[in-house]
């Protein structure tokens, strides 16, 4: 005969141990944390005018020979003067290392060579500790800017046109870095600035 009485069942008690995802979870943010730390953000330092009218007279104050005006077409047209826009004359120029970048070359060749001497300088400076390392190169970074910001380099004003692409400006913008510009400005491209595209372009003269 079979026993009767009340049986109880067993229950199983479900649970899920979460304990190392808490450790995953640290190991994470601290990694996050290093890469954040490490990753600093490349920034391009760009010189915007005023708000107020800049007249013709402070933006001919500069020395004319260290001046360069660079005007941005349409269709990658790029055009320069070397001195004063109202006395000398735009010439039309392309993109690239044979084009504007060889003009600025030119007219920043002493400060550039300045430069060359001081990279070499820091490569023969270099140390595999961290502390001089970082020392060595906030002073490479520091004698940089002086050299761009010298009265050496010339004076660049950048004229995009409504017609210029983002992409024509920013390669402009690399051809400063590139060329150890320090000194330039984005203006205002107006209707003299179209005159003088229009005499190089011989669709009219200069206003």
């Amino acid at each position: 005969m079979a026993k009767t009485g009340n049986s109880k069942q067993k229950k199983m008690n479900a649970r899920v141990d979460f304990t190392p995802m808490v450790d995953m979870i640290m190991l994470l943010v601290t990694f996050f944390m290093l890469c954040t730390t490490l990753i600093k953000p490349q920034t391009m330092e760009i010189a915007m005018p005023s708000d107020v009218e800049t007249d013709e007279q402070n933006q001919t104050q500069v020395e004319a020979k260290k001046a360069v005006t660079i005007l941005l077409g349409a269709n990658d047209e790029v055009f320069y003067c070397i001195g004063n826009p109202s006395t000398d004359p735009f010439k039309a120029t392309t993109y690239g290392k044979d084009g504007i970048r060889a003009i600025l070359q030119k007219q920043n060749a002493a400060a550039l060579a300045k430069v060359q001497e001081l990279k070499d300088k820091f490569a023969m400076e270099q140390s595999s500790d961290p502390e001089t390392f970082k020392k060595n190169k906030e002073a490479f970074q520091a004698a940089l800017k002086e050299i761009k910001e010298s009265k050496e380099t010339p004076n660049v004003i950048i004229r995009p046109s409504d017609e210029a692409t983002y992409d024509n400006l920013m390669s402009i913008l690399d051809e400063m870095q590139i060329c150890s510009i320090g000194k330039y400005v984005i203006d205002k491209f107006t209707e003299t600035e179209q005159g003088y595209i229009n005499a190089v372009k011989g669709g009219g003269a200069a206003q």
